[in-house]
């Protein structure tokens, strides 16, 4: 039912709008977050200060017309929508209300909601990166070590170059976080820049 609703969503956007190519896209993972996992407590000193550096990216890279993409988990609200989970997190203390705040869509932004680790498994998330002729993906997002990496070997296997900036990504230790990185530099051939060296070949 979810994914039908998702699906229908995204797809009704693709029909009725004329989407302008964008080679590059930034693609949020989980950072709507409740934050009410085992290791929450470790994770969202780092989890804010990622959002805060994403959101300055996706300022930076919305003036050059590239497009954002939220893939989220719904944490158990299986009747909820992506809007109706943005208002659960807006509405918390701490951590979780500020990073909705930070990092809430815009109207040009595309939502949607996943079931697993990965962005891409059981979405329409390929789909709509071939409507906009995507070659590029920038993965942000928490936590590094466990859904931006599913996403970003996922991106990998589907022929997308990856963009993992580090400093807009957050694991419970910093440790976890570096070590994600490593091997997605390494197997993966992501580059792993921070987001303050965005180049003209990156949009």
């Amino acid at each position: 039912m979810r994914f039908a609703v998702a699906t229908a969503s995204i797809m009704s956007k693709i029909s009725t709008d004329k989407l302008e190519p964008s080679k590059t896209v930034l693609l949020l993972v989980d950072f709507i977050n409740p934050l009410n996992f085992d290791g929450a407590e470790q994770i969202a000193p780092s989890a804010l200060e990622a959002a805060r550096q994403t959101a300055a990216l996706r300022g930076r890279l919305a003036q050059q017309g590239v497009r954002t993409i939220y893939a989220n988990d719904n944490y158990g609200r299986w009747t909820s929508d992506f809007k109706e989970l943005c208002k659960h997190c807006a509405a918390l203390r701490g951590v979780p209300g500020k990073m909705a705040k930070l990092l809430a869509p815009t109207r040009q932004d595309f939502t949607l909601l996943k079931a697993r680790h990965s962005a891409f498994y059981g979405t329409p998330l390929n789909i709509l990166l071939e409507q906009l002729r995507c070659k590029r993906l920038i993965v942000t997002g928490i936590a590094a070590d466990s859904c931006v990496l599913f996403s970003a070997m996922d991106a990998y296997l589907r022929g997308y170059s990856i963009w993992v900036p580090p400093d807009c990504i957050a694991s419970e230790t910093e440790q976890a976080r570096d070590m994600a990185l490593a091997q997605m530099a390494r197997v993966l051939k992501a580059d792993i820049r921070p987001s303050d060296r965005l180049k003209r070949r990156d949009l």
